[in-house]
């Protein structure tokens, strides 16, 4: 679940923090830039481990800061595939199940994964399972809180860095009154998970409500 990457970077420590012993400035900078951050193809950064490498340091003209290019391990959120874990419904939608560990919230169960028969309830926003006994079917709820073990089957990183203006799609002049300025970012347009992990049930939801 917890891997321990090698990473490299160049730290700014800026000129207030000289007077810090040189690896405790770089520590907690280290963790301002990479903690709770998911690094692409990586994972979810966690915490510094510890810095195997410090090369010089530099100041540039007109910066007063110093520049320090590091080698460093840090704890990265990283489960391999087919990977038993442990978490909690956090809601369920018409796209699956989301399941959250606490510090980590981008986690599916698509339908398609569910125990099947399973349908959506819109009512109550709840999947459930109709699980068939010799007394009838039985409506068995994957309600919100309740813990679930589920097995990692795949991951989906997605850059999210953000680009530079797009280029107009034609060379057109623009008519009298009419803007040449792109159209605004609709403000309700979903934001795509940098990280998202998909999992499958690991064993079978057996709530059955009383109600």
């Amino acid at each position: 679940m917890f891997v321990l990457v090698e990473m490299v970077d160049t730290v700014r420590i800026p000129p207030w923090n000289f007077q810090r012993q040189l690896n405790d400035a770089i520590a907690e900078e280290l963790n301002k830039k990479l903690a709770n951050k998911v690094v692409y193809n990586v994972g979810l950064c966690i915490c510094l481990y510890d810095i195997t490498k410090l090369e010089d340091s530099y100041i540039f003209p007109g910066d007063g800061a110093s520049h320090t290019k590091v080698h460093f391990r840090y704890v990265v959120f990283h489960p391999f595939l087919d990977e038993i874990l442990l978490g909690k419904i956090k809601y369920c939608s018409q796209e699956g199940v989301h399941v959250t560990m606490g510090f980590f919230d981008d986690i599916l169960i698509p339908p398609e994964s569910l125990q099947q028969p399973a349908k959506f309830d819109e009512a109550e926003q709840v999947w459930l399972w109709e699980y068939e006994t010799d007394e009838g079917a039985h409506d068995l709820y994957m309600d919100q809180g309740e813990e679930i073990r589920f097995r990692v089957t795949d991951e989906v990183f997605v850059d999210t860095s953000p680009t530079g203006p797009t280029a107009a799609a034609t060379d057109t002049p623009a008519q009298p009154g009419q803007s040449t300025a792109p159209p605004p970012e609709d403000s309700g347009e979903k934001k795509e998970a940098p990280y998202t992990l998909i999992l499958l049930p690991h064993v079978k939801v057996e709530k059955r409500r009383t109600d």
